[in-house]
């Protein structure tokens, strides 16, 4: 007998593991990982799944390692890496917008623009970003790679600006640092080796993934609504109501009642839910919802 076919995953390790594993599971994945094992339990025998660190997921992926992994733009940016994007997977109340690195330097520094950066000294993960990035601006500079509380190194005075990551900048105002300029966005990505592509088999899984965890994602502060309404109130009612799509009406087998459905913001329903029962709803229910599938 022929041995199952399996689809060679990469899952990152680290800080978006949490959110990774988060949305696969809205998107029907369910995952276990066992204490410090690298290689998690899922429960679709067709996946193969292996944790590794985002920085590294590129390569591997190109390499034909793995068939394809979530990881960020940047590390592919900065592993030179020729992989196929298959979808930006903005993970909601993490990275609806895009994530920075952004070049930051002590609050009392001298450095006001890039220029000023000449003959000194920087300090970061995303060295081969930063060096092209200096390059652009014609200054040269030592970039050193930083294995970890970059931050911190400048406020030591170890070096005089460093290469960071920020989504909201708390962490550089907190550390007391200053922004000149923004040296690349990033957002996470689903990617995959061209190989695995031109498969057929392994290209249907994978926009198998990518249909229910983008669904998944677009689900994110997302709620169903259904109400009852009797046919006179349903203009005001609909008026109140702001869906996704036109909502879905349907006839209830009591003469002049209608029953309305719809999608909406989660943020929006304290408020909605009241104005709605003034406009004359009634049996309102608020659900979850795991998918939405344009």
């Amino acid at each position: 007998m022929s041995e199952a076919k399996k689809l060679k995953i990469g899952l990152p390790k680290g800080s978006l593991q949490e959110a990774t594993i988060k949305i696969f599971e809205k998107a029907g994945f369910k995952i276990y990982i066992s204490g410090r094992s690298y290689f998690p339990y899922i429960n679709d025998p067709e996946l193969d799944p292996v944790l590794l660190r985002a920085q590294e997921m590129s390569r591997y992926v190109e390499d034909g390692v793995l068939d394809c992994g979530i990881t960020g733009a940047d590390w592919i940016l900065e592993n030179a890496s020729r992989v196929e994007v298959l979808s930006d997977l903005c993970y909601a109340k993490q990275s609806t917008n895009k994530v920075r690195w952004v070049l930051a330097v002590p609050e009392g520094s001298v450095i006001r623009k890039v220029k000023d950066l000449q003959g000194k000294r920087l300090a970061t993960e995303l060295v081969h970003v930063t060096e092209a990035f200096l390059k652009k601006n014609g200054v040269r500079a030592d970039v050193e790679f930083s294995w970890g509380a970059t931050e911190a190194k400048v406020v030591a005075g170890l070096v005089d600006a460093v290469v960071e990551l920020t989504e909201t900048g708390s962490s550089l105002r907190a550390h007391k640092l200053r922004v000149i300029t923004t040296v690349c966005e990033s957002v996470t990505q689903l990617i995959a080796n061209r190989n695995s592509c031109r498969d057929t088999w392994k290209k249907n899984k994978m926009d198998q993934i990518r249909i229910l965890l983008q669904g998944a994602l677009d689900a994110e502060g997302m709620v169903g609504l259904k109400l009852n309404v009797q046919q006179k109130n349903l203009p005001k009612v609909l008026n109140v109501l702001t869906a996704l799509k036109k909502p879905t009406i349907s006839q209830l087998s009591q003469p002049g009642w209608i029953a309305v459905e719809t999608v909406i913001r989660e943020d929006r329903v304290r408020a909605l839910i009241p104005e709605l029962k003034n406009a004359g709803a009634q049996g309102i229910i608020e659900y979850s919802l795991n998918k939405i599938i344009y």
